[in-house]
């Protein structure tokens, strides 16, 4: 584990060609967008990351991590577009970020603070864009990345 002065990671995961599944991508585009236009959205160092499907080729990111947000789209039953904060690593249903995070824990580089913010899905079909309700989230997850970084991560000098 590393520490949590370390800058964090947020990690966008999903696939644009299938329709509600790139919620996470397009959570990631909003905040490069927001940190582009307000350089202090954002805790210092951040790094955003379009994960799409990379799978476990993403746990060469988390080296020196001092936290991880992942966002990803999730269909657990929730209505479309609805934003879930979950603080547990042991994701279900999602085999691709619960062995991404299985996989960083066994290498040691598993941040001291996991949190995954879900969106959840209405259409997984083949094809390019967000169903209504998903779009409409899109700030609200957002929102829920950046909270739960300022939540996660100590300011400069303030140790956690």
């Amino acid at each position: 584990m590393t520490g949590i002065d370390a800058p964090p990671v947020v990690i966008g995961v999903g696939n644009l060609l299938l329709g509600d599944d790139a919620a996470g991508l397009r959570v990631v585009g909003a905040l490069r967008r927001r940190a582009g236009a307000d350089p202090d959205a954002l805790p210092p160092g951040t790094r955003l990351v379009d994960g799409g499907t990379l799978g476990l080729d993403l746990v060469r990111v988390l080296r020196g991590a001092g936290a991880l947000v992942v966002v990803d789209a999730a269909d657990r039953g929730a209505s479309p577009g609805t934003v879930t904060v979950r603080r547990d690593t042991r994701v279900e249903g999602d085999h691709g970020v619960a062995e991404l995070l299985a996989v960083a824990a066994l290498l040691g580089t598993l941040p001291a603070r996991v949190t995954v913010v879900e969106i959840g899905v209405g259409e997984m079909g083949v094809g390019i864009g967000l169903s209504p309700a998903v779009e409409a989230a899109i700030p609200t997850a957002a929102a829920a990345v950046i909270g739960e970084l300022a939540r996660t991560v100590a300011p400069a000098g303030v140790s956690a």
